[in-house]
């Protein structure tokens, strides 16, 4: 078994929202994809590269960046068991046979030092119970001026899905979607908190980017707030209300997400993220 310290997110994702994703990765997918092209553009990988996906989920980008490096390998590290299963799945049916995935925490992962060329992430950063050593940890895996690129959601208030949950507040009990220096999906919000953990972790070059992308949430408005309502944070304020609660939240919801209907009746919200870029000194001395 692996060596696991971050126990709260390897609980969460290999419990009912690990499912969802591993059972909708086409769709979260269709959710995030806009990121890609970024993302692996910034971390610069070429043919032989050895590249590290970190929270590589479905395993999407770890393929993407396997294809970039034909010569090379791609190895993808997650919590979530249902989601590496995906992730080789989809590998063996695409014949990408230069990447491989492992469960594992980057907090503690036993990586061999200087194993890799770049490590990256699509929102897969964010949930580390300690940041500065699992960045430390992944730092260490690089070899010396090695490359890390990773993207992380941006204020919750600029991303189109948390507005459209916030349409809920007077009837489902909405709080907040995470605290900057908080495990969650907003823990990295704030740049100067990114800067902190990675300067500490001992990354040099640092640049921190807004990027933002469009992502299609569903075939039509109805379809788009079943996938919201059924996601972890939706299904948490779910359980929360009575049935009448429950119906009133849904109509709320699928009425918001209409002014988002494309002209094919998909939709489409706007995600709003920090590309960040950084190195290993290339001297360690």
């Amino acid at each position: 078994m692996p060596d696991i310290v971050n126990t709260e997110q390897a609980h969460a994702w290999n419990g009912p929202e690990g499912a969802h994703w591993a059972r909708h990765q086409d769709r979260w997918n269709a959710v995030n994809e806009g990121f890609n092209e970024p993302l692996l553009d910034a971390a610069g990988i070429t043919g032989r590269d050895r590249v590290l996906d970190l929270g590589c989920g479905s395993g999407q980008t770890t393929r993407l960046a396997a294809l970039r490096a034909p010569r090379g390998h791609a190895l993808g590290l997650d919590l979530s068991g249902p989601m590496l299963a995906e992730a080789r799945s989809s590998a063996a049916r695409e014949g990408v046979a230069n990447v491989s995935f492992v469960r594992g925490d980057a907090q503690v992962h036993p990586f061999e030092a200087g194993a890799f060329d770049a490590a990256v992430s699509r929102y897969g950063v964010m949930f580390y119970a300690d940041p500065l050593a699992a960045f430390g940890n992944i730092g260490r895996a690089l070899r010396p001026g090695g490359r890390l690129a990773f993207v992380c959601p941006a204020d919750a208030a600029l991303n189109g899905w948390v507005t459209a949950m916030a349409s809920l507040r007077d009837v489902l009990p909405v709080g907040d979607f995470g605290r900057p220096g908080l495990p969650g999906m907003f823990s990295l919000a704030a740049p100067e908190r990114i800067g902190d953990v990675l300067t500490a972790a001992g990354f040099v070059d640092l640049v921190v980017e807004q990027v933002q992308a469009h992502g299609t949430w569903g075939r039509d408005a109805a379809d788009a707030a079943d996938f919201l309502l059924g996601t972890g944070p939706g299904r948490h304020l779910l359980e929360q209300a009575d049935p009448t609660a429950r119906a009133r939240a849904r109509g709320i919801l699928t009425d918001h997400l209409r002014a988002h209907e494309a002209e094919d009746g998909t939709v489409r919200l706007l995600s709003t993220s920090w590309l960040v870029t950084a190195s290993r000194p290339a001297s360690t001395a």
